[in-house]
């Protein structure tokens, strides 16, 4: 039984995990490490410390299928709506500037439950979900008939696998102890076109109030023009379209990428209070919130992505190694979708090549 890491439980790696659980069955094992505390990547929600009821999606705020995704795509969205992770958006979004034809889809429990939907299918076979492992090196060791790869974790942990797919941001992909040199020394052009990746950068807040606040906006969610901050605001749970009395609500702002370029070098607590000088300019008489949590998303939407889009890069063959994630195709739920296609062709392939 072939051991499979995939690096990365935002939504490539989940959708990679899935796939190869249906796909391969019991030929293989599948681990999944994160840095993180939970599941998400950039569809991430958060809690509120003081009331864990009260949520708020910090990263992505909805999903957008257009109609060739919609069809090309349609037995994952039709899961994810049947399951009840996914329903229609019911309220418009103010300076939505989408092509009316395009499908808005919400997450009533938090758009991160997306992710965990795609881990709890791989699970159903003996994948391994573990959090808190930030991946530090990956180096190919040989053993008795075929190589593998050794990962080891900054929490101490190493392991040996027989195939690693990586679905981090590029940058954090090159900063790992291994990859670059092994790129350089047998594909530079690849590294080339690796290196010429580059992301936006952005800032978001989640403001939570104390139950009883009502927030007097006629809006659900809506992008705002002429601040040089503020450009995306969301009452969470009205855009979910799950408002009630029995928690507080959460407004969720999110930067322009200028204002995320000029600051992304500052520290949570620096440019917080520059964020909420701005939202109250814009927002003028908002309620004083219960919590804030401030998130800085370094690596927020895929600037440029690696040239040609492949989908998937194969930095080696055997032991396999695959790269993936939206910096192969594009910054959205169908581009993640996309990628992890692409991932799980060449992992198949290669693993029964391996055999």
């Amino acid at each position: 039984m072939a051991r499979v890491l995939i690096v990365g439980a935002g939504l490539t790696g989940a959708v990679s995990a899935s796939l190869l659980r249906r796909e391969l069955q019991q030929a293989c094992s599948i681990v999944v490490w994160d840095k993180a505390r939970g599941a998400g990547g950039r569809m991430s929600t958060s809690r509120c410390p003081e009331d864990p009821q009260c949520t708020a999606d910090l990263g992505a705020q909805y999903v957008s299928a257009t109609p060739d995704y919609a069809k090309s795509h349609a037995s994952f969205y039709e899961d994810l709506l049947s399951a009840g992770v996914l329903k229609p958006l019911s309220t418009p979004i103010e300076g939505d500037r989408s092509d009316p034809s395009t499908n808005h889809y919400v997450a009533p429990a938090g758009i991160s439950s997306v992710v965990k939907h795609f881990l709890k299918q791989a699970g159903g076979g003996n994948a391994e979900v573990h959090f808190g492992h930030q991946v530090s090196e990956i180096r190919a060791e040989k053993t008795a008939g075929a190589g593998k790869w050794r990962v080891a974790a900054q929490n101490g942990t190493e392991a040996e696998f027989d195939a690693v797919v990586l679905t981090m941001p590029v940058p954090q992909i090159l900063g790992l102890a291994g990859v670059k040199a092994l790129l350089a020394e047998s594909q530079p052009a690849h590294l080339s076109q690796l290196e010429k990746a580059s992301y936006s950068s952005r800032y978001a807040l989640a403001l939570y109030f104390s139950s009883g606040t009502r927030l007097d906006m006629p809006w659900a969610a809506k992008y705002v023009n002429g601040d040089p901050c503020v450009r995306f605001l969301s009452v969470d749970s009205r855009k979910r379209g799950i408002d009630g009395p029995e928690t507080g609500p959460a407004l969720v702002v999110h930067t322009g990428v200028p204002f995320g370029l000029k600051y992304i070098d500052q520290s949570l607590p620096e440019v917080q209070p520059i964020i909420m000088q701005h939202l109250r300019d814009v927002l003028p008489g908002l309620p004083e919130p219960l919590s804030i949590k401030c998130q800085k998303w370094r690596y927020s939407q895929v600037h440029k992505p690696v040239e040609g889009s492949p989908g998937a890069l194969v930095v080696s063959r055997q032991p396999p190694l695959v790269l993936g994630g939206d910096a192969f195709t594009h910054s959205n739920f169908d581009g993640c979708i996309e990628s992890a296609l692409s991932v799980v062709s060449q992992v198949k392939q290669l693993l029964t090549t391996k055999s």
